[in-house]
C-alpha cells in the first residue's frame, strides 16, 4: 500500500494547474524547490513518473499522472466540503476570503465601504485582487468574483452565481468643462477591449465626432482619471462616478446608454461557510447602499 500525504497531492494539483513550478510555489506559498522536492518524493513514493517533458520541453502529466491529478481534485472537493460543513456549525469560523473584481470597483467601492466588515468580523482576512480577468473559481484562483457578465462557466455545477446589481452608465466630464461638453473629443476604449457593450457605445459616438480621440484606455479607472484631468468626454458607470469627484453628469446625447449587470461567482462547496456568507452580505449591502444614493 503506498503511504500518500495529502500535502503532496496539494503539490501534484498546484503544479499540474499553474504549468511551473513556480506558478505552484507562488499558489502554496512556498517556492519552487520545494514544490520539486515533494514532487520527486511523491513519484518515488508511488514507485511511477507523474510528469514528463513533451517535444517542446514543457512538463505535462503522464498517464499516471492524469490519474494522480484526477483523484487529486476528488479529494481536495472532498476535503473542501468537510472543512464547509464544519465551519458551517460555527458562527464564530472566519478565515482569509480571496475576491477578485475589476480593479476601479475594489478601489472606488469596495475599499471605502471596507471599514464597516472588517469592524464586524475581526477575523475575516479579506484579499481583494484588482483584476479584471476572469479567476478560475473551480481551481481557487479566487473564492468570489465579481463580473461585469452573466458567468459562462456555471454548467460543472461548481460555481455560482446571482446578479447583485444593474450598473447604469452616463456620460462625465471634468467639473467646469460642462458648458462645452459637446466639443470635447471622446476617451475610448483600446481595442482589445472592443467587444464590451459599453466600449461600443463610446466607439460609436467617437466615430460620429468631428474631434479625434486623444487617448485609448483598458479600465475603468483610466478612463475616469482622464475625463477628471480634462481630456474629454468618459461613458462610466454612475456607481463609480457619481462620488469620485472632479466629475459633472452631462447629457449623453443617446437615450439608450449601456446598461450592465453586475455578478458575484462564488464556489459553490464554499457559499455556506461564515466567512463567505458574511462577504456576500457585506457585498449585498455596499450595492444597495449605493443605489439608494
Amino acid at each position: 500500500m503506498h503511504d500518500i500525504d495529502w500535502n503532496d497531492l496539494r503539490h501534484v494539483l498546484a503544479f499540474a494547474r499553474g504549468g511551473s513550478l513556480a506558478a505552484a510555489g507562488r499558489v502554496l506559498g512556498t517556492d519552487a524547490t520545494t514544490v520539486g522536492r515533494r514532487l520527486r518524493i511523491l513519484e518515488k513514493r508511488l514507485g511511477t513518473t507523474l510528469f514528463s517533458r513533451d517535444g517542446g520541453g514543457a512538463l505535462l502529466p503522464t498517464p499516471a499522472g492524469e490519474i494522480a491529478v484526477a483523484k487529486a481534485e476528488t479529494i481536495e472537493a472532498e476535503v473542501m466540503a468537510l472543512s464547509g460543513a464544519l465551519d458551517a456549525t460555527d458562527p464564530m469560523a472566519l478565515g482569509k476570503v480571496r475576491l477578485t473584481a475589476a480593479p476601479s470597483f475594489i478601489s472606488r467601492l469596495l475599499i471605502p465601504s471596507l471599514p464597516s466588515l472588517l469592524a464586524q468580523h475581526s477575523g475575516l482576512q479579506l484579499e481583494l485582487i484588482g483584476d479584471s480577468r476572469n479567476f478560475n473559481l473551480t481551481r481557487r484562483e479566487a473564492d468570489m468574483a465579481l463580473r461585469l457578465a452573466r458567468p459562462a462557466d456555471m454548467t460543472n455545477g461548481k460555481v455560482v452565481a446571482r446578479r447583485i446589481a444593474t450598473l447604469d452608465y452616463a456620460v462625465y466630464v471634468a467639473a467646469g468643462q460642462e458648458r462645452h461638453a459637446e466639443d470635447l473629443p471622446w476617451i475610448i476604449y483600446e481595442e482589445a477591449m472592443a467587444h464590451l457593450p459599453h466600449a461600443r457605445w463610446i466607439a460609436a459616438q467617437a466615430e460620429k465626432s468631428d474631434r479625434s480621440s486623444p487617448l485609448a484606455v483598458n479600465d475603468a479607472e483610466a478612463l475616469l482619471q482622464a475625463a477628471a484631468a480634462g481630456l474629454g468626454r468618459a461613458l462610466l458607470p454612475k456607481i463609480l462616478a457619481e462620488n469620485a469627484g472632479g466629475l459633472c453628469r452631462v447629457d449623453s446625447g443617446d437615450s439608450n446608454l449601456p446598461v450592465r449587470e453586475m455578478w458575484l461567482l462564488m464556489h459553490a462547496e464554499l457559499r455556506q461557510l461564515v466567512r463567505i456568507r458574511a462577504v456576500s452580505e457585506w457585498l449585498d449591502s455596499v450595492f444597495k447602499l449605493h443605489r439608494e444614493q
